[in-house]
């Protein structure tokens, strides 16, 4: 996995591996590695590599010299003759590149994970190219929802050899008071104002700019409240701008990047998933574990996760008005809000909970193992 923030595939891989660790997953008799990357003078940002071995994982680290550095091939093919794996995973585009010029033996499955796609500019489209060229020699590709599945399919990848797997949550325990209204202090949130949140990274294809303009409307007709936009990114100060021309200077928190999230959904009153395009959104999984009422776009994954009006309010996406109209009503209905926080806390529970996530993995690696399905193509 490429990956140096414990981000949300590479947290649920971390959990995945401490459960496989412990003595109650230990019984399904597996022993995991990862193998990750390092670039040149990266230590001092390898949050992921910290986190697998807190965790106790073995792991394997590739060194880059940098981004095109023709070295990890050897070193990835010593990584799999020194690990001898049964199974071989792989996530991001760079991984599935150099598994699939590896030679590997041919009773060795490999299982790609593909997370979403993201167009938004050329060095992504030709990510995406890439994997259109890799992924048809996996023996399974695992695509985190069912969204994706058409366009695996255009790239050639056969839907036999296609699994679903959505991410996994797990309930945290209640955050104290006085953690709370520490917060809320340092946002800036009045005891009178309720609380609009969101989490994500500030890219265009995550929807910040219409979440803004379909906060401005709000500013006069309803119950006073305050924006806590958590997160960093590219758009950062672009919308920074256009929170200060729509007048919505006051109204906003731009809190930064915070890994330790639990706070912010513990004072949350409302959570709003504006994106353009999502996969299975950890946020919006984490948000109903923490019983807060949701006003999301049924974009990607989104709406295979919640229903409209059963466990959130759902609009299409790109549509600023709308939003504002679901913000409107989960702000002033407090039965609807509790009704949907609710019915969306048991449905996480039941299914995006980590055991039916591990189970539903474990049945990937033993489906896996089968025979193959056929030659890998040239």
């Amino acid at each position: 996995m490429e990956a140096t923030s414990v981000t949300g595939p590479a947290k649920n891989l971390i959990g995945f591996c401490r459960w496989a660790h412990s003595p109650v997953g230990a019984t399904a008799g597996l022993q995991i590695s990862i193998a990750m990357y390092n670039r040149g003078n990266d230590s001092g940002r390898q949050g992921f590599a910290d986190a697998a071995r807190a965790a106790g994982i073995s792991t394997y680290v590739i060194q880059e010299r940098g981004r095109f550095d023709r070295t990890v091939f050897a070193q990835f093919a010593k990584i799999m003759a020194d690990a001898t794996p049964h199974v071989i995973q792989t996530h991001n585009t760079k991984s599935h590149l150099l598994l699939k010029h590896l030679k590997r033996p041919a009773s060795t499955p490999w299982i790609a994970f593909q997370h979403g796609y993201q167009d938004t500019d050329l060095k992504l489209h030709l990510y995406n190219q890439l994997d259109r060229w890799t992924l048809r020699s996996a023996d399974r590709v695992v695509s985190v929802c069912r969204a994706f599945t058409r366009r695996l399919i255009a790239y050639g990848v056969r839907p036999e050899q296609i699994r679903v797997l959505h991410n996994s949550v797990t309930p945290t325990g209640p955050v104290v008071q006085e953690e709370k209204e520490a917060l809320r202090r340092r946002l800036g949130v009045h005891p009178d104002q309720a609380v609009i949140l969101t989490i994500g990274r500030f890219s265009r294809e995550k929807g910040h700019a219409d979440l803004l303009q379909a906060l401005q409307p709000l500013c006069l007709d309803v119950q006073p409240w305050k924006a806590v936009l958590l997160g960093d990114g590219p758009e950062k100060e672009r919308l920074m701008h256009l929170a200060a021309r729509l007048g919505l200077s006051e109204r906003v928190a731009f809190a930064g990047f915070d890994p330790y999230v639990q706070p912010y959904y513990a004072i949350a009153d409302v959570f709003v998933l504006p994106s353009h395009s999502e996969g299975s959104s950890n946020v919006l999984l984490e948000a109903m574990a923490a019983r807060v009422p949701i006003a999301a776009t049924s974009v990607g994954g989104t709406p295979e996760i919640v229903t409209d009006g059963e466990t959130a309010l759902l609009t299409a996406g790109a549509d600023p008005p709308a939003l504002a109209g679901s913000l409107r009503r989960l702000l002033v209905d407090k039965n609807l809000a509790f009704g949907l926080r609710e019915a969306a806390f048991d449905r996480v529970l039941t299914r995006f909970s980590p055991d039916h996530y591990r189970r539903a993995l474990l049945g990937i690696y033993t489906d896996a193992r089968r025979p193959k399905l056929r030659p890998d193509p040239t």
